[in-house]
């Protein structure tokens, strides 16, 4: 997300939450516990149902959609999880076979921490595709998500028709690289909560760990109000993902994935393990099926560090490294079919289509 678009998004959603337990607690509560994201009745009603399957020692969850059309597997970005798709799921549904997959580390799909790394998951989600889609797919990817559909189309790339790479990391993610991009200190967190072998929420224990940076934006309540709604939703919803009304929809799409990540993923990236015998450019250079490269907006601050998932060098180099590798710059943030969900259904439906 573009960091000063996430800001003024932040301060206004903390605003309205500082207005609401400030003058009306009473009403406050119903407001935080009752709610459910309306695109839940949404994506349901256009015709996806969650299912679930068991592969190895993963317990792999998703959605499926009607069958209207070529197979379509959709790869959320870190931290969050299938839903986030929902803004485009309708539309998309009505021309393809979309299965929307919580990969490891994500959603309801439980895995051991030993998997968290492009290997083990890519693995996983090839097994899926041969035993449940059963059929070669176009792919989609965001983020990390991204970096699976490069995996994909590189070892399993029978099962792989064409690619859309939706700002990944590519390289940026890399050691000794990832040193220097902003992703790095929420990759950090994770780690310092699995050695702290801490036992409280993931999600507080993140809103404190990044509370002087949500302070100095948002003010020096915003970050226990946070705390505060989280904690009244899960203690009236047991078991679900928190959904948060007063946030704008990037953010309460980001709270929801949070609330069920497991941080053994962002560790991974942390301790390097994430990539381990998995080479950006090695993996773009062997695939060779069709695919369209989407860079959000990105940002280097004076003192070098990356706010986004690539800078121009990177994009530049991914593109040069594909057979058949086409570039598309577009004015969004980093996760493109939130905040730009009909431009993104038009650049996929024209990429995979030609419509």
């Amino acid at each position: 997300m573009n960091a000063s678009k996430a800001i003024i998004l932040f301060c206004i959603a903390t605003v309205m939450m500082i207005i609401v337990f400030s003058g009306c607690k009473v009403v406050v509560n119903p407001l935080v516990k009752n709610y459910t994201d309306p695109y839940h009745k949404i994506v349901q009603k256009a015709g996806f149902a969650e299912k679930a399957v068991k592969i190895g020692q993963t317990d792999l969850h998703y959605a499926e959609g009607p069958d209207n059309g070529p197979t379509l597997l959709l790869l959320h970005a870190q931290l969050m999880d299938w839903f986030d798709y929902s803004r485009v799921l309708p539309e998309l549904s009505k021309s393809y076979h979309i299965f929307v997959v919580d990969y490891n580390g994500h959603g309801k799909t439980t895995a051991p921490a030993g998997t968290m790394n492009a290997n083990a998951i890519g693995n996983i989600l090839a097994t899926f595709m041969e035993n449940e889609m059963k059929e070669s797919a176009f792919v989609s990817g965001n983020s990390s998500g991204g970096l699976l559909t490069v995996w994909l189309a590189a070892n399993r790339p029978k099962l792989v028709k064409a690619i859309l790479l939706e700002d990944p990391p590519l390289f940026s993610s890399e050691y000794p690289r990832v040193k220097q991009t902003i992703a790095y200190k929420s990759f950090k967190t994770c780690h310092n909560f699995i050695e702290s072998d801490n036992k409280e929420n993931f999600l507080n224990y993140w809103v404190m760990a990044n509370s002087t940076f949500i302070a100095k934006n948002a003010g020096e309540k915003a970050a226990p109000i946070l705390i505060s709604m989280s904690d009244i939703y899960s203690h009236a919803n047991p078991g679900k993902a928190i959904e948060l009304r007063f946030l704008p929809t990037m953010l309460r799409l980001f709270f929801r994935g949070m609330s069920r990540f497991d941080p053994h993923f962002g560790d991974a990236f942390y301790t390097g393990e994430w990539n381990n015998g998995f080479d950006h450019a090695e993996a773009l250079k062997k695939i060779r099926c069709p695919t369209l490269l989407l860079q959000a907006n990105f940002e280097i601050s004076d003192d070098g560090i990356l706010n986004g998932a690539m800078d121009k060098k990177d994009s530049s180099r991914a593109t040069e490294l594909l057979s058949y590798g086409t570039y598309q710059k577009i004015d969004a943030a980093h996760v493109i079919h939130i905040d730009k969900p009909k431009d993104f259904i038009k650049i996929m439906n024209r990429f995979f289509l030609n419509k």
